[in-house]
């Protein structure tokens, strides 16, 4: 594999070539782009949707849209941004990776993005890993100590085929587990949604959705104008419901929350439910879930509820349950609690897919 680049405004470009056939010499041109600059994500943006549209495993923390905001927000160190172009100029892989303090990783923030990886389209798998490794191996690459790529879903070949490459360049690499993303493979209707389910859980949630249809509704907010308040409601729940949930709210991360939101609803992402109870109106929010729509898929961000003050009617499962029983009402395939292996997710019938990182040392 051979190297020629150059370098112009926060834009590097390397050509690389691989040799193969036994009966003679094809060589398969391919042009690595590194950028450096955050105007890349808005740039690369119509080739970037493009690349996930055709990927096996696609999620909302892989978009352009998420991976920008997050990089804005709580970006550290060196942008480099890899994008992998075939001999006709398509980009054909997409790494958004960062330097900070000699280790290279993803550009998202990993404590609130739960999927992250390297994008490939199918069928480039072998000739992008080895582009961006002789990238990696070469003098071009930031001088790099470890590589710390997490939040990678266990059947992604990143592993199966990436893993093998950098251990025979005699480097040290591990794929520890890093969590647990518990999914629901939802059925044709809600009926058979509650057969799934272990039947003292299915009994109790029917029991809890009854009584709390006499005092209580479901309400997805859509209002742009409205936003900013109704995620200052979802904010006071979430901080209210748990400790750690009010010291990891912190108000630098509220401040993400709200941009979050609104990136998320102009792209027609966002779903922000509320469960009001009372008599009259208005009623009081009880329980909240800030979600992402995207796709066949509901996947569950965070969540808040009143915990004392409302708890003979359960509102958090209440409101989830009717949330799951609205994706099978849409059609969607998939409802996703994203990490974390909590018990009520595995009550509601959720089924582990396995994170891990891919540790890499020179």
């Amino acid at each position: 594999m051979c190297f020629a680049g150059n370098t112009n405004l926060g834009l590097s470009s390397y050509e690389t070539a691989d040799e193969q056939s036994q009966r003679g010499i094809i060589r398969i041109r391919m042009q690595i782009r590194i950028h450096t600059h955050a105007e890349a994500f808005a740039q690369l943006a119509p080739e970037w949707r493009m690349l996930q549209g055709s990927l096996a495993f696609d999620s909302i923390f892989f978009t352009p849209e998420w991976q920008q905001l997050t990089w804005q927000e709580f970006g550290q160190g060196e942008l480099q941004i890899v994008a992998v172009h075939d001999d006709g100029g398509a980009l054909i892989a997409l790494a958004p990776l960062a330097l900070h303090e000699g280790t290279l990783g993803f550009a998202a923030y990993k404590e609130i993005s739960d999927y992250l990886d390297v994008l490939i389209a199918p069928g480039h798998e072998d000739a992008a890993f080895e582009a961006l490794l002789g990238w990696l191996a070469g003098p071009t690459a930031p001088a790099w100590t470890t590589i710390s790529l997490t939040n990678i879903v266990e059947s992604s070949p990143t592993f199966a085929r990436f893993a093998d490459l950098l251990r025979a360049q005699s480097w040290q690499v591990e794929t520890p587990v890093e969590d647990v993303c518990p999914v629901i493979a939802l059925p044709a209707t809600f009926d058979a949604y509650l057969a799934m389910l272990d039947g003292k859980e299915r009994r109790e949630l029917q029991r809890k959705l009854r009584r709390a249809a006499e005092e209580s509704r479901v309400v997805v907010v859509s209002n742009p104008e409205t936003l900013e308040s109704d995620v200052a409601d979802f904010l006071a729940l979430m901080k209210a419901s748990m400790v750690t949930k009010s010291e990891f709210m912190t108000p630098r991360m509220e401040a993400f929350f709200q941009k979050m939101a609104h990136t998320m609803q102009q792209a027609g992402w966002l779903q922000l439910s509320f469960l009001e109870v009372g008599d009259e109106e208005p009623l009081t929010r009880a329980a909240a879930y800030l979600n992402f729509v995207y796709g066949d898929a509901v996947l569950v961000y965070n969540s808040g509820l009143a915990p004392l003050k409302f708890a003979h009617l359960s509102p958090g499962q209440v409101l989830i349950a009717r949330l799951i029983e609205r994706a099978i009402a849409e059609k969607r395939h998939l409802f996703d609690f994203l990490q974390g292996n909590e018990s009520y997710k595995y009550g509601l019938g959720g089924g582990n897919v396995t994170l891990r990182t891919l540790a890499v040392r020179r």
